[in-house]
């Protein structure tokens, strides 16, 4: 399986790409259209919100129970793929996966509005609200949409509470019943050839012996149980949530590949202890492309860090490590790295601070390293690297006790160098 070792965008799409060209199954998780994956792929650059990153290696892909879905924004997505000569025939969608309701969307944009300068930073995308209510049981499932009777009732529940909420907290207009029932029929007839009991079809393709690659969107530090809360998501991100996210036992998990860039960015609010200060920030900003996939706002932009890097490998049970951009380094003359955490008491820790008060207010330490200042276009692996990339690596695995293996040298899907 691959697992963000950051806070997302460390590339994730680019190594399911690379992964899934000896792959049979590409199966995503958790998360909904909240997360993006940008993958650059014979000239043209795709950004992905719901798909797997295996479809646009023809492969088959699984959207699994522990996902949220936006009907109206799958749809548009699988229009775009389908224009773009990419075959969606190979997609299955677990009926158990929750629909993402225009309430949801509604309230998250409300909620983000009310609460101003303590606001969380979502995408305002309804992610957080299908999730509760999927916690509260009054959640709408895929398989609802196919049910009429059901639906219905569902409908007139969730309006009855989430039309107060919207006109008297959040002064926006009512959603009205009919409109929402027909446009769910609709979604629900062009659904209809995806639907599947994805659970039973992994546990088929292991069985028969088939390469399966798991897929999270997200990434570790926004997971909800052991991310920077409240800055985090509304679904498990971690390794251990991809068994129940697809539906299998976590002893089918055979190896965890953590995804994490050569620095480390974050989008939306929260403690970001290596963020960087002055215009280094906006030189690696540019450098690196770091805007968001699905929301285009600009990623926040930091220094490597390992205190936190060691805690997702542990959190993970990471057996291998992805390290992608690490060309955008290239431009700068020294390289800091945080190799430990200045706490208020003023004592030191290379442990991620498990009470939020010491990591808010943590300091980073540095230690600092040669660049390189050489392109890496013409690399053809890990040896032909600059000698000064290839200790910064080397640093890397030194640092958190894990190879490796796969390092990303540019954007595009060739520029990838991959150990034997």
């Amino acid at each position: 399986m691959i697992v963000g070792a950051q806070w997302g965008d460390e590339g994730k799409g680019k190594i399911v790409d690379l992964l899934a060209h000896d792959s049979d199954l590409v199966c995503r998780y958790n998360g909904g259209p909240n997360a993006g994956h940008t993958i650059v792929a014979n000239g043209e650059t795709f950004k992905l919100r719901h798909m797997p990153s295996g479809i646009l290696r023809g492969k088959e892909c699984v959207i699994g129970a522990g996902c949220v879905v936006d009907p109206a924004v799958f749809v548009e997505e699988l229009d775009d793929l389908e224009s773009r000569g990419v075959s969606t025939a190979g997609l299955h969608l677990s009926t158990n996966a929750h629909v993402v309701m225009p309430w949801h969307v509604a309230i998250d944009q409300g909620g983000e509005r009310r609460l101003g300068k303590l606001k969380i930073g979502t995408t305002k995308r309804g992610i957080g609200p299908t999730y509760a209510d999927k916690a509260f049981r009054l959640g709408i499932r895929i398989q609802d949409l196919f049910d009429p009777k059901i639906l219905r009732q569902k409908l007139e529940v969730a309006l009855a509470e989430k039309n107060v909420w919207l006109e008297r907290v959040y002064g926006s207009p009512p959603l009205e019943l009919e409109a929402l029932a027909e446009q769910s029929e609709q979604h629900a007839q062009r659904l209809r050839p995806y639907i599947a009991d994805t659970s039973l079809l992994v546990d088929r393709a292991l069985r028969d012996g088939k390469a399966v690659l798991l897929e999270g969107a997200h990434a570790t530090l926004l997971d909800l149980d052991h991310g920077t809360y409240p800055f985090v998501t509304s679904s498990s991100t971690v390794a251990g949530g991809a068994a129940t996210g697809i539906g299998i036992g976590p002893n089918r998990i055979d190896e965890v590949i953590g995804v994490a860039k050569a620095y480390v960015t974050r989008v939306g609010e929260g403690p970001f202890p290596t963020e960087i200060d002055g215009p280094d920030q906006q030189r690696l900003r540019e450098l690196g492309g770091e805007r968001g996939t699905v929301t285009g706002r600009d990623r926040r932009c930091g220094w490597l860090d390992l205190v936190a890097l060691r805690y997702a490998a542990r959190l993970n049970g990471i057996t291998s490590l992805a390290l992608t951009k690490l060309d955008v380094l290239s431009a700068f003359t020294e390289v800091p790295v945080c190799v430990r955490y200045r706490l208020p008491d003023g004592t030191e820790t290379e442990e991620f601070p498990a009470h939020q008060s010491d990591f808010h207010k943590a300091e980073p330490v540095y230690e600092t390293l040669p660049g390189w200042q050489e392109r890496l276009d013409g690399v053809a692996d890990r040896a032909q690297l600059p000698e000064n990339a290839r200790r910064y690596v080397e640093y890397i695995e030194r640092g958190i006790g894990i190879e490796v293996g796969i390092i990303g040298t540019g954007a595009e899907r060739e520029r990838v160098l991959v150990e034997a």
